[in-house]
């Protein structure tokens, strides 16, 4: 895949690259990197050659730095958002992504920035990195996820810290809160998150991509029906392994 505008898509082995391409407005995500990165994704959740994608902003000053409000604060009626985000609704995509999702965070990680590195499965993170939801002080409301995959990494108390107030939180606070898994040097975070991606790539991509499903939906499953799911899984896993092996 290429021609994009604000996204770059590289295929390196079993490892998929997504780079947010905007550094000259701090990568903020456009309704163009919207349509894009829901042509990439889709691409990636279908190809099974993908192992583990990496997510990274370019440039050297943000991740990305939210949405371009120039051109959200203008957006269509409630009726006409509905309708395309019906049929092109990126977020649900994210949840549903089979392959680990890792986020390489750099700079502002904020708003749109944000919510799409919570619905990454690895974070890694520099010393820089700031971490927000702004949409408080600005009059709007999260509306990408936020609402509902903070809380799942902060608690209830954290989430309403951030979101009521626009608090921001440096590496080390995220660091320490669970936000991200680990604080690297720049010239060190792409470096880790390809040691990751390599990890995972290693591995039986069945075994990996049902573990990843147990964890995610055993979420909101209460113990009993999570302990159902993981004892399907494996024997889904058991059998599927055994029939590649004829």
């Amino acid at each position: 895949m290429n021609g994009f505008e604000t996204v770059n898509y590289e295929k390196n082995g079993s490892i998929a690259f997504v780079t947010l391409n905007r550094p000259e407005a701090l990568n903020a995500f456009s309704v163009k990197m919207r349509d894009e990165l829901f042509e990439i994704l889709s691409a990636i959740k279908l190809d099974d050659e993908v192992r583990a994608v990496i997510f990274k902003g370019a440039g050297e000053k943000a991740f990305c730095a939210g949405a371009d409000l120039k051109e959200f604060l203008t957006a269509p009626s409630a009726v006409g958002a509905r309708h395309i985000r019906s049929v092109r609704d990126l977020w649900r995509l994210f949840t549903i992504m089979p392959q680990p999702l890792i986020a390489a965070l750099h700079g502002y990680v904020l708003g749109s920035g944000i919510e799409i590195a919570l619905y990454c499965d690895l974070r890694v993170a520099t010393p820089d990195a700031v971490f927000g939801f702004p949409e408080v002080t600005l009059g709007i409301l999260p509306a990408a996820g936020g609402t509902q995959t903070l809380p799942r990494i902060l608690g209830l108390s954290g989430a309403l810290d951030m979101l009521l107030t626009g608090r921001r939180l440096n590496a080390q606070e995220a660091l320490g809160r669970g936000m991200v898994n680990r604080i690297v040097p720049r010239e060190q975070l792409l470096q880790t998150a390809e040691a990751w991606a390599q990890k995972i790539a290693s591995c039986d991509p069945i075994v990996v991509r049902n573990a990843k499903r147990a964890l995610i939906l055993g979420m909101d499953m209460t113990l009993d029906q999570g302990l159902d799911l993981e004892w399907r899984l494996a024997i889904e896993t058991k059998e599927i392994r055994k029939t590649s092996e004829l």
